[in-house]
């Protein structure tokens, strides 16, 4: 069956890539920019550097830095509001996964009418939105690269998918130098969410043959590299092989999908405000656990794409080589070991696993859960 693929048009990658912005920005013939990103980007210093390019091209902007660490529907409206009042025709986005979904919140808004309640789901809005710049900081969630961004509704509590290919950006951009100040723990969160993005992408029902080649080129560069990338945080190559493993996985799972981990994961981060990548990193085992049966000889791709010898092994040896991969990695970088050391409350496994089912990538996992099978990997993982 025929498939349409989305990718960014524009991509700069490797070290100094900030520094070739402007070109594009002046092809792109816009005016003046709303620089979305947060503060703890600014008092680092990194928000300076693009803005430095910025000046010295001569491109007018104003500065919206209000970016929470888990966005809601409010934060992207009170950036619309800086786009408006400001009269910005285009969005830079500077950060991680935050930054960018809020600015294509706000590109979307500033196009599209009414709520972004209203865009939640697939494909809902008609127009595209302005041209986003899109700078990634974090080896992670790969926004730069996809047509998928997450916004808390705040009034229920819920993470909001919304898949969107108006919301792709105009230009993305993975700078590893940008990178090198990210401390250890965001490091390990964030590098574990694009493993899950990996190999969640690879064994899902809407992989394909090409999200194939993205996904688990990938699981190689981002377990052959994470655990340099947290040890030495100036190691510039273990920066870049995260830089390109994080955005190669955006390319396939932005256009073959997710699984639980994501439905899962999602409600924890609404529930209870928590870093996304840890809630996937403690969650993808026990979820590949649950998949094993229905995935064939997929995780035994995985495991060797992770660097383990599966030679004169049996399937169900293999798939919990792969399994305890994932774990070792994991453990190495510092995740929590569980979900209860992250403040999860095991009273509440019945209403999330409800949402969860809900969740728009749960439709993406190769096996169909039931509302206890989801209570039984929170409790697995608690």
């Amino acid at each position: 069956m025929a498939r349409t693929y989305y990718f960014p048009p524009v991509v700069i990658m490797e070290p100094g890539a900030i520094e070739l912005i402007a070109p594009e920005i002046k092809r792109m013939n816009v005016k003046k920019a709303l620089v979305v990103t947060d503060k703890v980007l600014v008092e680092a210093g990194i928000v300076q550097d693009v803005l430095n390019v910025l000046d010295g091209a001569k491109v007018p902007y104003a500065l919206f830095s209000d970016v929470k660490p888990n966005p809601t529907v409010a934060n992207v409206n009170a950036g619309l509001q800086a786009l408006q009042e400001n009269e910005c025709d285009f969005v830079v986005s500077i950060g991680g996964g935050s930054p960018q979904d809020t600015a294509k919140g706000i590109a979307i808004l500033a196009t599209n009418p009414g709520d972004l309640r209203d865009y939640e789901g697939v494909g809902k809005t008609a127009n595209k939105s302005l041209p986003i710049v899109a700078i990634n900081t974090t080896a992670g969630t790969a926004s730069e690269a996809t047509i998928n961004y997450v916004i808390t509704d705040e009034d229920r509590k819920l993470k909001m998918v919304i898949v969107d290919p108006n919301c792709l950006a105009t230009v993305a951009v993975n700078d590893p130098v940008l990178m090198l100040k990210m401390p250890k723990s965001l490091t390990a969160a964030t590098g574990m969410d694009a493993l899950t993005h990996a190999i969640e992408g690879y064994t899902t029902a809407g992989s394909s043959r090409f999200t194939d080649l993205f996904n688990l080129e990938a699981i190689k560069a981002i377990s052959g590299s994470l655990r340099k990338a947290v040890e030495d945080g100036d190691d510039l190559d273990a920066r870049d092989d995260m830089a390109y493993g994080q955005f190669v996985t955006g390319m396939g799972f932005s256009n073959g999908g997710l699984g639980i981990v994501h439905s899962m994961a999602h409600q924890l981060g609404g529930f209870y405000d928590l870093p996304h990548g840890v809630c996937n990193a403690i969650l993808l085992p026990y979820v590949t656990a649950f998949n094993a049966d229905a995935v064939g000889d997929r995780l035994k791709d995985v495991a060797q794409a992770m660097g383990v010898d599966t030679s004169r092994r049996e399937p169900k040896e293999i798939n919990i080589m792969a399994i305890d991969a994932i774990k070792k990695l994991s453990k190495d970088v510092g995740i929590p070991s569980g979900l209860k050391e992250i403040g999860v409350k095991e009273a509440d496994f019945s209403e999330l696993a409800d949402l969860a089912l809900a969740d728009i990538c749960t439709g993406g996992n190769p096996k169909c859960p039931t509302k206890e099978d989801v209570i039984a990997i929170y409790k697995a993982a608690f």
